[in-house]
């Protein structure tokens, strides 16, 4: 049996980041250039929307993975707060940027893909104003961690920021069903047959897992970056043999 708890600790937690790291750029970029080749020249060209429905291939993969980015910070804010653990703020940082960047690619793919569609880049939809909170929200995450000095203070208030704002994640994906919006229904459901032919679900899925795959290894990097940056000072750091290549 693995003891998952002993890598709660960045002295743990560093070099098994450092393993990981390769496999999943390695995962990212073959998914990437599967599910973008399925995309753009396997995946029929849709009835109502012509070839400007393509977009989805980076518009939906972006989308959900910027509401689920949020939820696993919200994940690691509740455990740092519950167990005080230092790893869990860590992580929490770590992964902010990369669900501002997925929550900013929604938007402006949104945008690229409902003009054509709707004739206007932009409408005050419930789906589409409810992921722009969730983009201020990143913004907001990364603005009071950098505010605050103190590293522990800074992860517990951006920890109490992610419980709070985590409540937006089910208003974005349940919107269409809730209010009458602009914004198509989903297309993919856990309880219900897909609404689209099987070669543009495995081109969406496969792109998603591409994202997947990229927000692991970029979240993994950049936490090694800040443990060397918080820890540089402890003997575990002293004594990593490519201390001065990571910093």
């Amino acid at each position: 049996m693995i003891n998952w708890f002993k890598f709660s600790a960045p002295s743990t937690f560093y070099p098994l980041a450092g393993k990981l790291i390769p496999i999943f750029w390695t995962l990212a970029a073959l998914f990437a250039a599967v599910g973008l080749y399925i995309g753009f020249f396997v995946a029929p060209t849709d009835a109502q929307q012509g070839e400007g429905y393509r977009i989805i291939f980076i518009h939906v993969p972006a989308s959900w993975m910027s509401m689920f980015i949020y939820c696993v910070m919200a994940f690691w804010a509740l455990m740092g707060l519950t167990f005080q653990t230092r790893l869990s703020g860590m992580m929490s940082s770590a992964l902010a940027p990369t669900g501002a960047l997925f929550a900013f690619l929604s938007l402006w793919t949104g945008a690229l893909w409902g003009k054509p569609m709707w004739g206007t880049w932009w409408v005050w939809d419930a789906r589409l104003t409810s992921e722009l909170i969730l983009f201020f929200l990143y913004l907001g995450y990364m603005a009071l961690h950098a505010a605050i000095d103190d590293p522990r203070r800074a992860d517990r208030a951006g920890a109490v920021l992610s419980l709070v704002g985590v409540v937006n994640v089910p208003i974005i994906y349940f919107s269409v069903t809730w209010w009458n919006t602009l914004h198509q229904g989903a297309s993919v459901s856990l309880t219900k047959s897909p609404s689209m032919a099987s070669t543009m679900l495995w081109g969406m899925l496969l792109m998603a897992l591409a994202f997947w795959a990229y927000t692991i290894a970029v979240a993994l990097m950049r936490a090694r970056s800040i443990m060397l940056e918080r820890e540089g000072n402890t003997e575990w750091v002293k004594h990593l043999p490519d201390v001065k290549e990571a910093v």
